[in-house]
């Protein structure tokens, strides 16, 4: 752990207030030059619409529709309690990241605990990116059926359109320019244009959905579970770990906390965020099964994959695809900040700040992006170990380590009401992901 406030956390640089300006890119400098409430909103927005989005239209063939919506709207209610939480032992403390809180409650074992979830969760989710985006340009086989990518539809299988080679090409000309910023807030932009790509996807699927409604076209839709056509009470269950994904963004919070000309700013960044974030996974959802029906997939992107009776219904499909492989390119230097920082300070914990160290930022910066891309190409299938981590990391990142701190309360600051709640999420979190984990591991058994 640093010496300086034995902080080890998914966020801002350790060093104390006193010392922070000795270093032009230290916290108390980068406060001086304000990063903006709406660069915040677009950094955390952009942290939870990330790969789950393409699974909740899934959910609500599992779910129905109108327990969907009611889904969506508790799991973001217990995520901004969940950041107030934070938020709050953040602005009490002395600390400045998630990791310094979680060693002020827990010492040590907390800390590590929590970079251990940090970099599991996130290295999964950035190679989960990887072979999505490979998905969109190069196909997928993986599961028995070939589904041929943008770049084999335009140009035929060649070496060239393989997915090895296209995902380097993107690895080496898009994500490593973008990973070699070292300041959160500089990404604002690439964020707010990875936000608008995501609205993009949805105003298409939310068309195409209208257009095929007014031609008789869509796929049946159904209000509430069909527990007669073999959905299970407890497949219901595994629908939780996709919504808990989908609205992570607590491992972002201090990073982009710590850049905000006005830290107070962050508790309106977060519910801005959210409501944001809900619309558009209730819009997906929604527009997506509408669109497909039964037939949805558990990447929808896979129901795209398909040749139009028309140029302009071919042209959508390929827009589709190509702008949320665009928008993961852009989602991955944000959620890649946090795991650098932490895999940094859990090999280097007595060292200089990593954005003060030219060599070591670039040399961790390039050993991670190199194993994240071998991991995309030797991996063919990302749900198992998708559903691994909503029901393990990220339910410990999300509800239970926050709900941890409230109940240790080391500064003596939390209301009854406060512990209530804490206690609540971390029954209901625990309660969810053992179900989900038992209902996943029954039906890989019988399938099998």
């Amino acid at each position: 752990m640093k010496p300086e406030n034995q902080e080890i956390g998914a966020g801002a640089p350790l060093l104390s207030t006193a010392a922070a300006c000795q270093s032009p890119s230290s916290i108390e400098c980068q406060r001086a030059e304000g990063g903006s409430l709406s660069g915040a909103i677009f950094n955390v927005s952009t942290g939870m619409v990330g790969a789950g989005i393409m699974s909740v239209p899934a959910t609500f063939k599992v779910l129905g529709v109108i327990p969907s919506f009611f889904v969506i709207l508790v799991v973001a209610y217990f995520v901004e309690v969940t950041v107030d939480f934070l938020l709050k032992y953040s602005n009490c403390g002395e600390t400045d990241s998630y990791g310094g809180l979680m060693a002020e409650s827990f010492g040590k074992v907390g800390s590590m605990a929590l970079q251990i979830c940090v970099m599991i969760t996130n290295l999964g989710a950035l190679i989960i990116y990887l072979i999505i985006i490979g998905d969109v340009l190069s196909g997928n086989d993986s599961d028995g059926s070939l589904h041929l990518g943008v770049l084999q539809q335009w140009f035929g299988i060649h070496w060239w359109t393989s997915r090895a080679f296209s995902v380097l090409i993107v690895v080496l000309f898009v994500m490593l320019p973008l990973l070699c910023i070292r300041r959160i807030d500089s990404l604002r932009h690439a964020s707010a244009i990875s936000i608008l790509l995501a609205v993009l996807f949805v105003a298409i699927c939310s068309g195409m959905a209208i257009y095929y409604v007014c031609k008789g076209k869509t796929g049946s839709l159904r209000l509430f579970p069909d527990f007669a056509n073999g959905v299970s009470f407890f497949d219901l269950f595994t629908t939780i770990p996709v919504f808990a994904t989908a609205f992570g963004c607590h491992v972002n919070v201090h990073p982009v906390r710590a850049e905000l000309g006005r830290p107070s700013d962050m508790t309106s960044a977060v519910r801005i965020s959210l409501v944001l974030c809900v619309a558009i996974y209730f819009a997906v959802g929604f527009f997506g099964y509408l669109l497909f029906g039964d037939e949805i997939m558990a990447d929808m992107l896979v129901n795209f994959d398909q040749n139009s009776d028309s140029f302009v219904g071919t042209l959508l499909n390929i827009v589709v695809r190509l702008s949320y492989a665009v928008h993961l390119m852009l989602v991955f230097p944000v959620m890649n900040y946090s795991l650098r920082v932490n895999v940094d300070e859990l090999l280097f914990p007595k060292g200089p700040l990593l954005s003060t160290e030219t060599p070591r930022f670039l040399s961790l910066t390039g050993v991670l992006l190199a194993f994240m891309y071998l991991a995309a190409i030797a991996i063919p299938n990302i749900w198992y170990f998708f559903q691994f981590m909503g029901t393990t990391t990220v339910m410990c990142l999300m509800f239970i380590f926050p709900s941890s701190i409230i109940l240790r309360d080391v500064h003596n600051i939390s209301t009854k009401r406060d512990k209530m709640l804490a206690v609540l999420v971390i029954v209901l979190a625990v309660g969810t992901s053992l179900t989900a984990i038992y209902s996943n591991v029954s039906t890989y058994i019988i399938k099998n």
